[in-house]
Protein backbone atom coordinates (compact mmCIF):
# COMPACT_ATOMS: atom_id res chain seq x y z
CA UNK A 1 0.00 0.00 0.00
CA UNK A 2 1.87 3.45 -1.04
CA UNK A 3 2.38 6.20 1.68
CA UNK A 4 -0.22 8.45 1.95
CA UNK A 5 1.29 9.48 5.27
CA UNK A 6 1.67 13.29 4.81
CA UNK A 7 5.05 14.68 4.85
CA UNK A 8 5.22 17.52 7.34
CA UNK A 9 6.52 21.55 7.25
CA UNK A 10 9.38 21.52 9.66
CA UNK A 11 10.23 25.08 9.14
CA UNK A 12 6.52 26.25 9.67
CA UNK A 13 5.82 24.04 12.51
CA UNK A 14 9.22 23.09 14.36
CA UNK A 15 9.53 25.00 17.91
CA UNK A 16 13.10 26.83 18.43
CA UNK A 17 14.74 24.26 20.51
CA UNK A 18 16.60 21.36 18.89
CA UNK A 19 14.74 18.45 21.60
CA UNK A 20 13.43 16.02 19.55
CA UNK A 21 9.65 16.25 18.72
CA UNK A 22 6.56 14.25 18.38
CA UNK A 23 6.88 14.80 14.56
CA UNK A 24 10.16 13.92 14.25
CA UNK A 25 9.02 10.33 15.60
CA UNK A 26 6.71 9.72 14.02
CA UNK A 27 8.60 10.74 10.04
CA UNK A 28 11.67 8.83 11.32
CA UNK A 29 8.89 5.66 11.99
CA UNK A 30 9.56 2.45 9.81
CA UNK A 31 8.98 3.54 6.09
CA UNK A 32 5.85 1.59 4.70
CA UNK A 33 4.30 1.11 8.01
CA UNK A 34 1.53 3.17 9.91
CA UNK A 35 3.25 5.14 13.25
CA UNK A 36 1.36 4.32 16.60
CA UNK A 37 1.85 5.65 19.37
CA UNK A 38 0.03 4.61 23.55
CA UNK A 39 -1.43 6.56 26.04
CA UNK A 40 -1.14 6.22 29.78
CA UNK A 41 -2.53 7.28 32.80
CA UNK A 42 -0.61 7.23 36.15
CA UNK A 43 -1.37 4.20 38.36
CA UNK A 44 -1.82 4.99 42.12
CA UNK A 45 -0.24 2.14 43.88
CA UNK A 46 3.04 0.35 43.94
CA UNK A 47 1.33 -3.11 42.63
CA UNK A 48 -0.51 -0.81 39.57
CA UNK A 49 2.95 1.21 39.09
CA UNK A 50 4.83 -2.24 38.58
CA UNK A 51 2.09 -3.56 36.12
CA UNK A 52 2.19 -0.52 34.11
CA UNK A 53 5.65 -0.43 33.56
CA UNK A 54 5.62 -3.81 31.98
CA UNK A 55 2.94 -2.75 29.49
CA UNK A 56 5.13 0.42 28.88
CA UNK A 57 8.43 -2.13 28.18
CA UNK A 58 6.24 -4.55 26.39
CA UNK A 59 4.78 -1.20 23.69
CA UNK A 60 8.58 -0.24 23.21
CA UNK A 61 9.07 -3.58 22.16
CA UNK A 62 6.26 -3.64 19.90
CA UNK A 63 8.12 -0.26 18.22
CA UNK A 64 5.68 2.43 19.94
CA UNK A 65 7.21 5.87 18.93
CA UNK A 66 5.91 7.86 21.39
CA UNK A 67 4.29 7.83 24.97
CA UNK A 68 1.60 10.22 26.74
CA UNK A 69 0.83 10.04 29.72
CA UNK A 70 -2.31 11.94 31.46
CA UNK A 71 -2.96 15.10 34.41
CA UNK A 72 -5.09 14.57 36.70
CA UNK A 73 -7.09 17.80 37.38
CA UNK A 74 -6.01 20.26 39.63
CA UNK A 75 -2.94 18.49 39.87
CA UNK A 76 -4.13 15.58 41.57
CA UNK A 77 -1.62 13.00 40.14
CA UNK A 78 0.92 15.56 38.94
CA UNK A 79 3.84 14.12 40.69
CA UNK A 80 3.48 10.41 39.61
CA UNK A 81 2.99 11.92 36.03
CA UNK A 82 5.67 13.17 36.24
CA UNK A 83 7.75 10.18 37.89
CA UNK A 84 6.20 7.47 35.28
CA UNK A 85 7.08 10.32 32.30
CA UNK A 86 10.67 11.21 33.49
CA UNK A 87 11.40 6.94 33.62
CA UNK A 88 10.04 6.60 30.32
CA UNK A 89 12.32 8.73 28.72
CA UNK A 90 15.26 7.66 30.58
CA UNK A 91 15.05 3.85 30.61
CA UNK A 92 13.30 3.52 27.14
CA UNK A 93 13.16 4.77 23.54
CA UNK A 94 10.26 5.90 23.69
CA UNK A 95 9.29 9.62 23.80
CA UNK A 96 7.64 10.95 26.13
CA UNK A 97 4.64 13.31 25.92
CA UNK A 98 3.37 15.07 28.89
CA UNK A 99 -0.40 16.36 29.38
CA UNK A 100 -0.83 19.54 31.24
CA UNK A 101 -3.83 21.01 32.26
CA UNK A 102 -4.93 24.51 33.14
CA UNK A 103 -6.87 23.52 35.86
CA UNK A 104 -6.60 25.25 39.51
CA UNK A 105 -3.52 26.68 38.30
CA UNK A 106 -2.14 30.13 38.43
CA UNK A 107 0.65 31.24 35.19
CA UNK A 108 3.50 31.06 37.85
CA UNK A 109 2.36 27.63 39.16
CA UNK A 110 2.18 26.63 35.23
CA UNK A 111 6.04 27.92 34.93
CA UNK A 112 7.29 26.06 37.51
CA UNK A 113 5.58 22.82 36.78
CA UNK A 114 7.00 23.31 33.25
CA UNK A 115 10.20 24.16 34.76
CA UNK A 116 10.29 20.32 35.63
CA UNK A 117 9.47 19.35 32.57
CA UNK A 118 12.25 20.54 31.42
CA UNK A 119 14.44 19.57 34.07
CA UNK A 120 13.45 16.17 33.49
CA UNK A 121 14.26 16.27 29.70
CA UNK A 122 10.83 16.28 28.95
CA UNK A 123 10.57 18.95 26.21
CA UNK A 124 6.86 17.24 24.39
CA UNK A 125 3.48 18.53 25.85
CA UNK A 126 0.20 18.37 25.37
CA UNK A 127 -1.50 21.51 26.76
CA UNK A 128 -5.45 20.85 27.82
CA UNK A 129 -7.49 23.71 29.38
CA UNK A 130 -9.07 20.33 31.44
CA UNK A 131 -12.25 19.51 33.11
CA UNK A 132 -13.39 20.84 36.27
CA UNK A 133 -12.40 18.39 39.08
CA UNK A 134 -15.25 16.43 40.17
CA UNK A 135 -17.46 16.82 37.55
CA UNK A 136 -16.09 16.84 34.04
CA UNK A 137 -19.53 18.25 33.11
CA UNK A 138 -19.99 21.01 35.27
CA UNK A 139 -18.74 24.60 35.28
CA UNK A 140 -15.22 25.50 34.11
CA UNK A 141 -14.03 28.18 36.19
CA UNK A 142 -10.41 29.64 35.38
CA UNK A 143 -7.80 30.04 38.89
CA UNK A 144 -7.92 33.72 39.89
CA UNK A 145 -4.83 34.08 38.01
CA UNK A 146 -4.94 31.40 35.30
CA UNK A 147 -5.63 31.12 32.26
CA UNK A 148 -9.08 30.71 30.75
CA UNK A 149 -8.49 29.16 27.60
CA UNK A 150 -6.27 26.66 26.00
CA UNK A 151 -4.58 28.37 23.59
CA UNK A 152 -3.32 30.91 26.46
CA UNK A 153 -2.06 27.97 27.68
CA UNK A 154 -0.11 26.94 24.47
CA UNK A 155 1.11 30.73 24.67
CA UNK A 156 2.46 30.62 27.81
CA UNK A 157 4.14 26.97 26.56
CA UNK A 158 5.52 28.60 23.09
CA UNK A 159 6.89 31.52 24.66
CA UNK A 160 9.63 30.06 26.70
CA UNK A 161 10.85 28.30 23.55
CA UNK A 162 11.65 25.15 25.12
CA UNK A 163 9.02 22.78 23.88
CA UNK A 164 7.13 21.07 21.25
CA UNK A 165 3.59 21.02 21.52
CA UNK A 166 0.45 19.48 20.61
CA UNK A 167 -2.98 20.15 21.65
CA UNK A 168 -6.21 18.29 21.73
CA UNK A 169 -8.97 18.25 18.76
CA UNK A 170 -12.58 16.93 18.85
CA UNK A 171 -14.36 15.05 15.78
CA UNK A 172 -17.97 15.99 17.01
CA UNK A 173 -17.25 19.54 18.46
CA UNK A 174 -16.61 19.91 22.36
CA UNK A 175 -19.86 20.32 24.01
CA UNK A 176 -19.11 23.99 25.40
CA UNK A 177 -18.21 24.97 21.97
CA UNK A 178 -21.76 26.69 20.73
CA UNK A 179 -21.17 26.03 17.18
CA UNK A 180 -19.36 23.32 15.09
CA UNK A 181 -18.13 26.33 13.50
CA UNK A 182 -16.62 27.53 16.55
CA UNK A 183 -14.92 24.35 17.83
CA UNK A 184 -13.50 24.44 14.26
CA UNK A 185 -12.05 28.06 15.24
CA UNK A 186 -10.86 27.61 18.55
CA UNK A 187 -8.66 24.47 17.07
CA UNK A 188 -7.06 27.05 15.05
CA UNK A 189 -6.81 29.59 17.43
CA UNK A 190 -4.28 26.88 19.45
CA UNK A 191 -2.18 26.18 16.19
CA UNK A 192 -1.97 30.01 15.90
CA UNK A 193 -1.02 30.05 19.57
CA UNK A 194 2.21 27.54 18.47
CA UNK A 195 0.66 24.46 18.58
CA UNK A 196 2.40 21.97 15.73
CA UNK A 197 -0.15 19.33 15.95
CA UNK A 198 -3.39 17.57 17.92
CA UNK A 199 -4.71 14.92 19.14
CA UNK A 200 -8.09 14.03 18.81
CA UNK A 201 -10.58 12.85 21.36
CA UNK A 202 -11.79 9.01 21.51
CA UNK A 203 -14.43 8.65 18.59
CA UNK A 204 -15.72 5.80 16.75
CA UNK A 205 -16.59 6.30 13.25
CA UNK A 206 -13.61 7.63 10.74
CA UNK A 207 -16.22 9.99 9.17
CA UNK A 208 -15.96 11.90 12.33
CA UNK A 209 -12.16 12.48 12.06
CA UNK A 210 -12.65 13.10 8.36
CA UNK A 211 -15.07 15.65 8.67
CA UNK A 212 -12.86 17.49 11.41
CA UNK A 213 -10.11 17.04 9.32
CA UNK A 214 -11.96 18.95 6.18
CA UNK A 215 -12.96 21.44 8.45
CA UNK A 216 -10.03 21.96 9.60
CA UNK A 217 -8.30 22.88 6.28
CA UNK A 218 -11.33 24.82 4.87
CA UNK A 219 -11.07 26.78 7.62
CA UNK A 220 -7.81 27.49 7.62
CA UNK A 221 -5.51 25.91 4.56
CA UNK A 222 -2.00 26.36 5.98
CA UNK A 223 -2.56 25.86 9.93
CA UNK A 224 -5.45 23.49 9.39
CA UNK A 225 -3.15 21.38 7.57
CA UNK A 226 -0.87 20.49 10.67
CA UNK A 227 -1.23 16.82 11.54
CA UNK A 228 -4.13 15.49 13.22
CA UNK A 229 -3.82 12.42 14.76
CA UNK A 230 -6.81 9.95 15.53
CA UNK A 231 -6.72 8.70 19.38
CA UNK A 232 -8.55 5.28 19.20
CA UNK A 233 -9.80 2.84 22.38
CA UNK A 234 -10.89 -1.00 21.30
CA UNK A 235 -14.72 -0.77 23.47
CA UNK A 236 -14.11 -3.84 26.12
CA UNK A 237 -17.60 -2.85 27.83
CA UNK A 238 -20.82 -1.79 26.80
CA UNK A 239 -21.36 0.52 30.00
CA UNK A 240 -17.45 1.85 30.31
CA UNK A 241 -18.02 2.92 26.93
CA UNK A 242 -21.52 4.64 27.81
CA UNK A 243 -20.20 6.37 30.60
CA UNK A 244 -16.84 7.15 28.70
CA UNK A 245 -18.51 9.42 26.13
CA UNK A 246 -21.36 10.52 28.87
CA UNK A 247 -18.53 11.99 30.64
CA UNK A 248 -17.31 13.80 27.53
CA UNK A 249 -20.96 14.88 26.55
CA UNK A 250 -21.44 13.02 23.94
CA UNK A 251 -23.17 9.47 23.12
CA UNK A 252 -22.76 6.50 21.50
CA UNK A 253 -23.92 6.24 17.76
CA UNK A 254 -27.18 4.40 17.62
CA UNK A 255 -25.86 1.68 15.45
CA UNK A 256 -22.95 1.02 17.17
CA UNK A 257 -24.81 1.20 20.76
CA UNK A 258 -26.90 -1.47 18.84
CA UNK A 259 -24.24 -3.80 18.26
CA UNK A 260 -22.64 -3.87 21.45
CA UNK A 261 -26.07 -4.50 23.08
CA UNK A 262 -26.62 -7.27 20.97
CA UNK A 263 -23.00 -8.79 22.10
CA UNK A 264 -23.70 -7.67 25.88
CA UNK A 265 -26.60 -9.93 25.62
CA UNK A 266 -29.72 -10.37 28.05
CA UNK A 267 -28.53 -11.04 31.75
CA UNK A 268 -27.54 -9.00 34.51
CA UNK A 269 -23.86 -9.12 33.88
CA UNK A 270 -22.84 -7.87 30.25
CA UNK A 271 -20.90 -10.58 28.23
CA UNK A 272 -17.58 -8.35 28.64
CA UNK A 273 -15.99 -10.96 26.20
CA UNK A 274 -18.22 -10.96 23.56
CA UNK A 275 -18.18 -6.76 24.14
CA UNK A 276 -14.39 -7.35 24.01
CA UNK A 277 -14.27 -9.12 20.59
CA UNK A 278 -16.67 -6.88 18.99
CA UNK A 279 -14.19 -3.68 20.13
CA UNK A 280 -11.22 -5.37 18.80
CA UNK A 281 -13.25 -5.84 15.21
CA UNK A 282 -14.55 -2.59 15.32
CA UNK A 283 -11.08 -0.84 15.98
CA UNK A 284 -9.34 -2.36 13.41
CA UNK A 285 -11.75 -1.88 10.66
CA UNK A 286 -11.70 1.91 11.79
CA UNK A 287 -7.90 1.90 12.03
CA UNK A 288 -7.91 0.57 8.50
CA UNK A 289 -10.22 3.31 7.17
CA UNK A 290 -8.18 5.53 8.67
CA UNK A 291 -5.01 4.55 7.44
CA UNK A 292 -6.36 4.37 3.86
CA UNK A 293 -7.64 8.00 4.08
CA UNK A 294 -3.59 9.09 5.03
CA UNK A 295 -3.68 9.66 8.91
CA UNK A 296 -0.12 10.57 9.83
CA UNK A 297 0.00 8.21 12.65
CA UNK A 298 -2.71 6.27 15.02
CA UNK A 299 -2.34 6.73 18.56
CA UNK A 300 -4.16 4.48 21.04
CA UNK A 301 -5.41 4.67 24.92
CA UNK A 302 -4.25 1.64 26.54
CA UNK A 303 -5.70 2.12 29.84
CA UNK A 304 -2.19 0.70 31.07
CA UNK A 305 -2.53 -3.03 29.72
CA UNK A 306 -1.21 -4.43 26.41
CA UNK A 307 -4.68 -5.92 25.39
CA UNK A 308 -6.84 -5.62 23.27
CA UNK A 309 -4.90 -2.76 22.38
CA UNK A 310 -1.80 -5.73 21.25
CA UNK A 311 -4.57 -7.79 19.65
CA UNK A 312 -5.57 -4.32 17.21
CA UNK A 313 -1.64 -3.82 15.85
CA UNK A 314 -1.76 -7.50 15.36
CA UNK A 315 -4.84 -7.59 13.19
CA UNK A 316 -3.73 -4.59 11.35
CA UNK A 317 -0.15 -6.64 10.78
CA UNK A 318 2.07 -4.04 12.87
CA UNK A 319 3.35 -6.44 15.36
CA UNK A 320 4.01 -10.24 14.33
CA UNK A 321 1.85 -11.57 17.54
CA UNK A 322 0.59 -9.84 20.77
CA UNK A 323 0.94 -13.08 22.96
CA UNK A 324 3.85 -10.85 24.68
CA UNK A 325 1.47 -9.37 26.70
CA UNK A 326 3.59 -9.93 30.24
Amino acid sequence: MPDKRPHFDRMAIMAPNSAESILDRIEESTAGRIPFSVEFFPARTPEAQERQWRSVKTYEKWGACFASVTYGAGGSNRDRMLDITKRIYDETTLLPLAHLTAVNHSRNELDRILDSFAQAGIHNVLALRGDPPGDPLGIWRKHPKGVEFASELVSIIADRGDFHIGVAAFPNGHFRAPTIEADTHYTLQKYKAGASFAITQIFFEPEAYLRLRDRLVAAGRELGNRPLIPSIMPITSLRSAQRMVELSGARLPRWLEQRLDAAAGNSSEEDVAAVTELGIELAIDMCETLIKEGVPSLHFDTLNKTQPVGRVLEGLGLIESSSEDL
